[in-house]
C-alpha cells in the first residue's frame, strides 16, 4: 500500500529520537498543577451544551471580544483548521497557502480535495505577507487563503491592516481568509485584537496550547462571522461531534486564571527570547528575523544548502534537537524553540555554538 503521510513534519516530530536539550518543540513548557491550581479538581464527566460547555464559549468571547455565536470549539487548533477547510472547501477548489509553511495547514486543505497553491513569505522581506503577491497568486478557483500570524516557523506577525487588505482580496473572489493565531497571545505589549474581528471574511483559529502551556486540554476554537461559524460547527458533526466535556470544563477554569497563566508564560518567553537574540547577534554564521511573538524562531545557516545533516549531528553529538527547515519548505533554515526551560535553552545554544565552531 502506498505510504500515506500528508503531514511529514508531524510524523517526524512524533517518532524522532528524544533529546536531552529539546529545542524542536513549539509549545510553551507545560504547566504543572502548581501553575494552574484546582484546574483538574472534581471534573464532571458530562453536562449540557449541544456545541460544547457554555461557560467556555463565554470565556473565549470575553477574552477576544466575540459573541458565543461567533465561536466554534475544536479539539485543538489543528482540528479547528481542518474543520474550517472541511466547511469551506470542495474538491477542485484552490487553497492559497503561505510558504514557508507549517505542513499540517496545507495537509488539511489537501485532505478535503483542494488543490494547493503557494505564495512566498520571503526571508529577505522579513517574512512579511505582501498582499500584491497574494493577489497575483489568486485565481477564480481560490476559495481559501491560509496564513499563520505569528508565522510558524519564523514568529513574524501579520499586521491587522494587512489582514484587512487580504480580507478585501478574498471577498472580491467570494473566498475566505484563515489565520492560525495559535501564537498570537504570546505577543506581549500589543493589542490582543483577533484577526477574526478585523474583517468579516476572516476566520481565526487558536488554542490554549502554545501560548499558555496547556497542551493536554486540547482546547481549540475557530472564530468568525456567525454564518461561517455555523458551517464549521456542522463540519464538526461529521468528525467528532463534540469535545471531551471534562477538558472543556478545565479549559473554562483556565480562562478564569488566564492573567496568571499569561504572567507565567511571559516570565519564560521574554527572557528566553532576549537570550536567543544575544546569541544570534554574536554569530556571523547564523542570521534571522527576530520573532514578533510566539515560541519559535527560524535562523538561516549561512552557506548551507540544507540543515538535515546539521540537525542530525547536533542530536547525535550534543543531545540537542532542532527542526530541519525542509519540513517547512526552507531547507537552509532550522526552527528553534525558546518556550522551554531557561537551562534547556542555554545548554542547547551552547551545543549549537560548539557544533558550528567545529
Amino acid at each position: 500500500m502506498e505510504d500515506f503521510n500528508p503531514a511529514p513534519y508531524m510524523r517526524w516530530a512524533k517518532y524522532r529520537p528524544g533529546a536531552r536539550y529539546d529545542l524542536s518543540g513549539s509549545s510553551l513548557i507545560a504547566c504543572t498543577s502548581e501553575a494552574a491550581p484546582g484546574i483538574m479538581d472534581d471534573l464532571p464527566l458530562t453536562g449540557p451544551g449541544p456545541e460544547g460547555y457554555p461557560p467556555l464559549f463565554e470565556a473565549i468571547g470575553r477574552r477576544y471580544g466575540a459573541g458565543p455565536e461567533q465561536i466554534a470549539l475544536a479539539t485543538g487548533c489543528s482540528e479547528a483548521n481542518f474543520l474550517v477547510c472541511a466547511a469551506l472547501l470542495r474538491s477542485g477548489d484552490e487553497a492559497l497557502v503561505e510558504h514557508p509553511v507549517y505542513d499540517p495547514m496545507p495537509a488539511a486543505a489537501r485532505m478535503v480535495g483542494a488543490r494547493i497553491v503557494h505564495f512566498e513569505r520571503r526571508f529577505e522581506d522579513g517574512w512579511s505577507v505582501d498582499p500584491d503577491r497574494v493577489a497575483r497568486a489568486m485565481t477564480k478557483r481560490t476559495r481559501l487563503v491560509i496564513i499563520t500570524s505569528p508565522h510558524n516557523p519564523s514568529g513574524v506577525a501579520v499586521p491587522l491592516d494587512v489582514i484587512r487588505s487580504l480580507g478585501d482580496l478574498v471577498e472580491r473572489n467570494d473566498g475566505w481568509l484563515l489565520v492560525d493565531e495559535i501564537y498570537r497571545d504570546a505577543m506581549y505589549d500589543r493589542p490582543r485584537e483577533s484577526s477574526a474581528l478585523a474583517h468579516p471574511r476572516c476566520i481565526a483559529t487558536n488554542s490554549l496550547t502554545k501560548s499558555y502551556g496547556l497542551p493536554g486540554l486540547r482546547c481549540g476554537w475557530a472564530m468568525g462571522a456567525r454564518d461561517v461559524v455555523e458551517r464549521i460547527r456542522r463540519a464538526r458533526d461529521a468528525v467528532d461531534a463534540a469535545g471531551v466535556y471534562p477538558a472543556e470544563v478545565a479549559s473554562a477554569r483556565a480562562f478564569a486564571m488566564i492573567d496568571r497563566l499569561e504572567a507565567r508564560a511571559r516570565a519564560i518567553i521574554e527572557p528566553n527570547l532576549d537570550r536567543l537574540a544575544r546569541f544570534m547577534d554574536s554569530r556571523s554564521d547564523l542570521v534571522w528575523v527576530r520573532p514578533d511573538g510566539g515560541t519559535v524562531a527560524f535562523p538561516l545557516l549561512v552557506g548551507a544548502p540544507e540543515t538535515d545533516s546539521f540537525a542530525k549531528r547536533l542530536l547525535g553529538e550534543h543531545e540537542t534537537a532542532v527542526v530541519p527547515g525542509r519540513f517547512f519548505g526552507a531547507a537552509s533554515h532550522f526552527r528553534v524553540a525558546f518556550g522551554v526551560a531557561p537551562e534547556t535553552l542555554e545548554h542547547g545554544l551552547e551545543a549549537i555554538a560548539k557544533l558550528l565552531q567545529r
